[in-house]
């Protein structure tokens, strides 16, 4: 692997004699396409979800049906690609007629101009030497003390963080860790202020734009990650309410305002869910386009495509922010989120197997770009630029909700160190740029749907020492995890990537302080997903740059091996002592075909259900077939969709009591934890169910049916006769 800084992206393989002239120009400009594929398809999506979003939000007050606003957003998404594609045409032509051999920018927007020299503490060589008044003097003095006060303390934190919950540092105060880690952000911070000085007065050079290899080889890789993505299947139970929309959109063609798992659209909506997310409308838009199901037009077509477009992001990120080797730190990123995934929480789980739920592709995709296109804002400034990161806070908006709890923290950060080297216009800007639609999209939304439920806001609370646990892992994951945290930025590319990087650093520092978590949960009035703070950090990328640490040698091959062989530890220790992407214990099957996420078993008795000829009412069945059945259709109401969202409803009202008792009655188990049949009864009449479906060997269920009327009228049979996928339906009377 070589450096990154000896392969300049204007010279592409170019041979010293052109002997064959047409062959060699038709090379270049495959070479040059290719080179800036990545920046054009993750651009491009930008703005194209982005219309998408904005014109959703226009056609929600209004009524209009999502297949109208599907339509309308082809021919405008047309009509803005053929645009832009047109304007860089002039562009290039204009370019190429005022100036000779100059290369394109295949990172899309304004040339940049940032730095590409040695990383923030100045120990090493990125692509040109330090200044001489660099090395030398009382200001090279404080930097290189700052370095190491930011060397020490980080490792300080990033080992106790990552031994605290482990039985070898039970007994470890949190405050440990997290006054370390403060104490290396604000050694960060004032570096980073302090090499700004003689940053801005050297002459800036451009980073190397990613070359034709390096892109195939990260275009080849989202294309295994896209193929992956249809054989793992990872069913969560947050698919009920995400594909559960989408299915209600193609087959409705209205968008869901009301609650629509529990009600035909009667009930009230759940107000931890507000209608601002778009993604799921385009997957139910689409699918009736097609005339397919909306979970195979989830799992089948969107899925895939974001696949690419998240690894294409993460590629960009990696390579713009890495002094050296962008494609080992690129492996190693990837090689992270694919391994480390054991948990619920974990980012490689957030990944492929949930890329679909618009947090997914926050996390995965959304992140890393808006780090990216704020690299490029604060090098150059351009219109361009800003114009992406408005473009990326629309399409944010439309993946989750989450983006108004974490781009504030994320853009904060950012702005917070753009302040504190004298660029306040371009701190604000940024700011009005990234949050105004965001956080305006929410306060809207809650004017006019109202609050946010306070029980379901308070269910569950994560404080500073399990919020890094869940995101950055326990053991010697977490330790690499910290040390990415809180050393990472010390090894970003210098100028911007580095200035930003600190920025993150001292954000999630502070947020990992005990107490600040618990404050901002009284705040805001919301706690079950404040541990999603974490997110503003780019971990992979982070990670991805431990790799790229530079060695005082004069020998390339000394210091490429080294590389290599961090490389390798890092991934040795997440393949040994962490639980990867494809292991049953991440709740991933892998399958031989393209699948849906549902499990087999599953999803074969809901299609028998859905498929049976029914009475009116509701449907009553064991808890895992009441949760596949909306995935499928929503002509089937089911008794109780999932349990948690009952919180909304209030769990000790009538209304949720009854249905988790016939929940309890349809899963069976053990005499002693059966609810009687007077109860059962009364239940079976308050909630007006008309089908009983139950596995075969559920003796009680079906004899309790058939006292209170219900009859028998279908049977799915399985080798042998009395098989646990048995199942018998039983109809009102």
């Amino acid at each position: 692997m070589t450096d990154q800084a000896a392969a300049p992206s204007a010279a592409i393989d170019e041979p010293t004699a052109p002997a064959s002239g047409g062959s060699w120009l038709a090379a270049s400009r495959v070479g040059t396409i290719v080179a800036g594929l990545p920046a054009a398809l993750t651009d491009g999506a930008v703005l194209v979800f982005a219309l998408w979003t904005l014109l959703y939000h226009a056609a929600l007050p209004l009524g209009l049906a999502p297949s109208w606003t599907f339509r309308v957003w082809l021919a405008a998404s047309l009509a803005l690609l053929l645009l832009i594609a047109l304007t860089r045409w002039r562009h290039r032509r204009v370019g190429s007629s005022h100036t000779a051999g100059g290369a394109p920018d295949t990172a899309g927007g304004a040339p940049d101009t940032a730095g590409s020299a040695p990383d923030a503490t100045g120990a090493g060589p990125a692509s040109d030497a330090d200044p001489a008044a660099g090395r030398t003097g009382r200001a090279a003095v404080v930097r290189r003390s700052l370095a190491a006060l930011v060397l020490v303390f980080g490792t300080v934190a990033a080992i106790t963080a990552g031994l605290a919950g482990t039985p070898a540092g039970a007994e470890l105060s949190w405050w440990v860790p997290a006054s370390a880690g403060i104490v290396a952000a604000t050694g960060l911070v004032l570096l980073t202020r302090q090499t700004w000085r003689t940053w801005r007065d050297t002459a800036a050079t451009r980073p190397p734009a990613p070359t034709a290899r390096q892109s195939a080889y990260a275009l080849l890789v989202a294309g295994g990650a896209a193929a992956a993505s249809l054989f793992l299947a990872r069913n969560t139970p947050d698919d009920i309410y995400y594909v559960g929309r989408s299915v209600w959109v193609a087959e409705r063609d209205n968008v869901p305002l009301n609650d629509f798992l529990f009600s035909e659209n009667v009930l009230p909506a759940m107000a931890s869910q507000p209608p601002i997310a778009s993604i799921e409308v385009l997957a139910g838009a689409l699918a009736r386009f097609l005339g397919i199901s909306a979970a195979s037009a989830t799992w089948y077509l969107l899925l895939p495509l974001l696949a690419v477009l998240a690894v294409l992001a993460l590629w960009r990120l990696v390579q713009r922010w890495a002094p050296r080797r962008p494609v080992l730190a690129f492996t190693v990123a990837i090689a992270f989120l694919a391994l480390v995934c054991g948990p619920d929480a974990a980012l490689g789980n957030f990944h492929l197997p949930r890329l679909y739920q618009g947090k997914g592709m926050f996390v995965s995709a959304v992140v890393p770009l808006m780090w990216l296109y704020l690299t490029r804002w604060f090098d150059d400034r351009s219109r361009q630029g800003l114009l992406l990161i408005a473009a990326l806070s629309i399409t944010a908006t439309g993946l989750t909700t989450t983006a108004a709890i974490v781009l504030p923290l994320l853009v904060g950060g950012a702005a917070l160190m753009m302040l504190l080297v004298g660029r306040w216009k371009s701190a604000l800007a940024v700011g009005a740029a990234a949050l105004t639609y965001p956080i305006g999209a929410v306060v809207i939304s809650q004017l006019v749907l109202g609050s946010a439920n306070e029980a379901a806001a308070d269910v569950n609370f994560y404080d500073a020492a399990h919020t890094y646990r869940r995101t950055f892992e326990i053991g010697i994951v977490g330790v690499i995890g910290g040390l990415a945290l809180w050393c990472g930025p010390l090894l970003a590319r210098r100028r911007s990537p580095a200035l930003l990087a600190a920025g993150g650093t001292v954000t999630l520092s502070v947020l990992l302080v005990p107490g600040v978590l618990e404050w901002l949960s009284a705040l805001t009035g919301i706690s079950v997903v404040l541990w999603r703070v974490s997110w503003l950090f780019a971990l992979p990328a982070l990670i991805g740059l431990l790799c790229t640490v530079w060695l005082p040698t004069r020998l390339p091959a000394v210091r490429a091996l080294a590389g290599v062989v961090l490389a390798a530890v890092m991934v040795g220790s997440f393949a040994g002592y962490a639980v990867p992407m494809w292991d049953e214990r991440s709740g991933v099957l892998v399958h031989d075909r393209p699948t849906w996420k549902i499990r087999t078993k599953q999803l074969a008795i809901a299609r028998f259900v859905v498929g049976l000829d029914r009475p009116d009412g509701l449907v009553l069945a064991p808890e895992s077939i009441m949760r596949a059945i909306p995935l499928l259709t929503t002509e089937a109401r089911v008794v109780l969709p999932r349990d948690f969202f009952l919180i909304e409803y209030d769990i000790n009202s009538q209304f949720s009591r009854d249905r988790l008792l016939l929940t309890r009655f349809a899963n069976g188990g053990p005499a002693a934890q059966r609810p009687s049949a007077e109860e059962v009864g009364a239940a079976l009449e308050r909630l007006d169910v008309g089908t009983i479906c139950v596995y075969s060997q559920n003796r009680y269920a079906r004899q309790t049916g058939e006292g209170f009327g219900y009859t028998t009228f279908a049977r799915r049979k399985a080798d042998p006769p009395v098989h646990p996928n048995a199942v018998t339906c039983l109809r009102r009377g």
